[in-house]
C-alpha cells in the first residue's frame, strides 16, 4: 500500500485554512457531523473556491482526491 500523495495538513493549506492539527481538530469539531445528504463540497461553511476546488479534484479523481475522501470522513 502507498501513501497518500497530499496530507491532510497539506489540504487545508490549500483551502486557505489554518493547518496544524489542533487548528484542523477544532475544525472538525465545529463542522461535524456533516449531514448524510450533504456532499462535502456543497457543505455551506466553505467559500466559492474552497467549494470549487474539493468538487474538482474529486470529479476529476486528482492526486487530491483520497485526502478530500479523508476529510469527509472525518467530517462525518
Amino acid at each position: 500500500m502507498y501513501s497518500p500523495i497530499h496530507s491532510i495538513n497539506a489540504l487545508f493549506d490549500q483551502l486557505g485554512l489554518q493547518s496544524d492539527d489542533q487548528a484542523i481538530e477544532k475544525f472538525i469539531a465545529e463542522h461535524s457531523p456533516l449531514p448524510a445528504e450533504v456532499k462535502l463540497s456543497e457543505a455551506l461553511f466553505w467559500n466559492e473556491s474552497q467549494k470549487t476546488f474539493l468538487h474538482q479534484m474529486k470529479a476529476e479523481d486528482a492526486d487530491w482526491a483520497e485526502v478530500v475522501d479523508q476529510l469527509d470522513a472525518m467530517l462525518r
